[in-house]
């Protein structure tokens, strides 16, 4: 069974700093890209960031370019988001999975871990 295990949430004033953590177990980790997503109040999942499973490809949402930094260890299985500068708008529920739409589904969602950026 896949488990999808946020971290690392919680209440910032705005320019602070969070460290998010996802830890997965029940498949081969290093087999797969892996992404953040999040959703907003009231709004849609948002791309967040992707990993590739060889560390070298990483990819960012305009909005987060320059912010936010993922980061993976896969002896430790486990997904990381650092972000910096947080603006009131990445509040959210931030949520890891797989990078592919379709394993995602296959997959289902963790509880996800809140973030508010506020003052």
């Amino acid at each position: 069974e896949v488990q999808l295990v946020e971290s690392g949430g919680g209440l910032v004033q705005p320019g602070g700093s969070l460290r998010l953590s996802c830890a997965a177990s029940g498949f081969t980790f290093d087999d797969y890209a892996m992404s953040w997503v999040r959703q907003a109040p009231g709004k849609g999942l948002e791309w967040v960031s992707s990993i590739y499973s060889n560390i070298c490809g990483t990819y960012y949402a305009e909005s987060v370019k320059g912010r936010f930094t993922i980061s993976r260890d896969n002896a430790k299985n486990t997904v990381y988001l650092q972000m910096n500068s947080l603006k009131p708008e990445d509040t959210a529920v931030y949520y890891c999975n797989a990078a592919s739409p379709s394993i995602a589904t296959m997959w289902g969602w963790g509880q996800g871990t809140q973030v508010t950026v506020s003052s």
